[in-house]
Order: structure tokens, then C-alpha cells, then sequence
């Protein structure tokens, strides 16, 4: 009796979750693509891995070279994590103001520092501040990266509170892209609500395609 008793608890348990998968997957009807830049640090990234993993969320992370150079660890517990790595220069320098020799060593730099650190090679680049040019186009291409500015901005570099960086996320459609950084408090706070908010909405965290530049399915 007991035998049966067991082996009917695992095949209802064996249902439960061969249906799970598919039905979450189902649940997603857009993606979109939660960026956090100026990382990694010691002091912010493991508390930004935290809560991105409690809430379920994958988002991609745009890593300065000078800091994945310092903080290479970091970078590792990015990826392991299940985050994607991205390029944001060397230095976050003003790009527009550079010559294209002064580009392309932020450029080459941060591709070498942050796959030297476990990273991967990024195919993904956002300029600091969104600013471009033709220079700063004709470098990406040389390494294969693909621009990625935002249709959002959270402002939580200007100080935004939790409330206001929870409505920007709710502003995203499917296939769109919001600006986050990872050191203020108040974009880590929001996490959890920016997760609520994207699944009561029927929309999932994705990956950044590097062919289309809009947030797609992860791979």
C-alpha cells in the first residue's frame, strides 16, 4: 500500500512538472530587456545578482572595462548568474568628444578586460550618456558589436525614487529595452515590483538580440 501510495505521489509530482515549462513559457507574450550599467563592483553586484535572482528576472549588464579589469569575480557571478554581458567602455568617457584612436582603446579594452574575466566576448555596446557618432558606429562594427541605446530611461541615476523606477518599467512594451544602473539603492529595492509588474502584464525579462538590437526570447 505504502508502495503504491509513493509511487502515485511521484507521477502526480513527474505531471506537475513536465506541464510547468510549457506553461510558463506560454505565460510570456513579450520581452523585454532590463539593462543596469556601470558595473561591476564588489560593493553592488552581488546585491543586484541577489535580487534579480529572487525575483526571477535575467537582464543584461553593461560592464565598464575598467571596473570587470578590478572586479573580475564579479563579472564571473554575472554570468553565472544567468545575466548577459555587455560593453560600456573603458573609461565612460565622453565618446563623441574622442578621436576614433581614443574610441577605439575604450572599445578594445573593455572587449579584452571583460573577457579576460570570464566574461565572454560582448556583441553588445552601449555608449555612456547615449551619446554616438559616426566614429564611435564605425568602431562597433570593426568588433562586431551592436549599439544598444534604451526606449526607457528610469532616471535612477537622478535620483528617482522606487515608485518612479517601478512606473518606468511599466512603460515597456514588448520588444523594448529600459536604462537601470546598479548602484542605487532604490533600482534594487524595486526588483521584486518590477517583477510583479512584468509578469501581471504577461511580459518576461529576455535577451538582447544582437542582430536586431530589441529584446527577444532568451536563447
Amino acid at each position: 500500500m505504502r508502495k503504491s501510495l509513493v509511487a502515485a505521489a511521484l507521477l502526480a509530482a513527474a505531471s506537475t512538472i513536465s506541464v510547468a515549462g510549457p506553461a510558463q513559457a506560454a505565460a510570456c507574450s513579450g520581452y523585454v530587456g532590463l539593462t543596469f550599467d556601470d558595473g561591476p563592483s564588489n560593493g553592488n553586484t552581488p546585491a543586484l545578482l541577489n535580487a534579480l535572482r529572487q525575483s526571477g528576472l535575467r537582464a543584461t549588464v553593461f560592464n565598464e572595462g575598467q571596473y570587470a579589469a578590478a572586479y573580475p569575480a564579479q563579472v564571473r557571478a554575472e554570468v553565472s548568474a544567468g545575466m548577459w554581458v555587455g560593453n560600456h567602455s573603458y573609461t565612460h568617457p565622453h565618446l563623441i568628444q574622442q578621436s576614433q584612436s581614443q574610441v577605439d582603446s575604450e572599445v578594445s579594452r573593455t572587449q579584452q578586460a571583460i573577457a579576460n574575466a570570464g566574461g565572454g566576448t560582448p556583441r553588445l555596446f552601449r555608449p555612456p550618456y547615449g551619446e554616438t557618432n559616426a566614429t564611435l558606429r564605425t568602431v562597433e562594427a570593426k568588433y562586431g558589436l551592436t549599439q544598444i541605446i534604451w526606449d526607457v530611461d528610469s532616471q535612477d541615476w537622478n535620483g528617482a525614487s522606487v515608485d518612479a523606477i517601478v512606473a518606468a518599467n511599466a512603460r515597456l512594451q514588448n520588444g523594448q529595452i529600459i536604462l537601470m544602473h546598479e548602484w542605487p539603492a532604490n533600482t534594487r529595492t524595486a526588483i521584486p515590483r518590477i517583477a510583479q509588474g512584468l509578469a501581471s502584464r504577461g511580459l518576461c525579462a529576455g535577451m538582447i538580440s544582437p542582430q536586431t538590437g530589441r529584446a527577444v526570447a532568451p536563447a
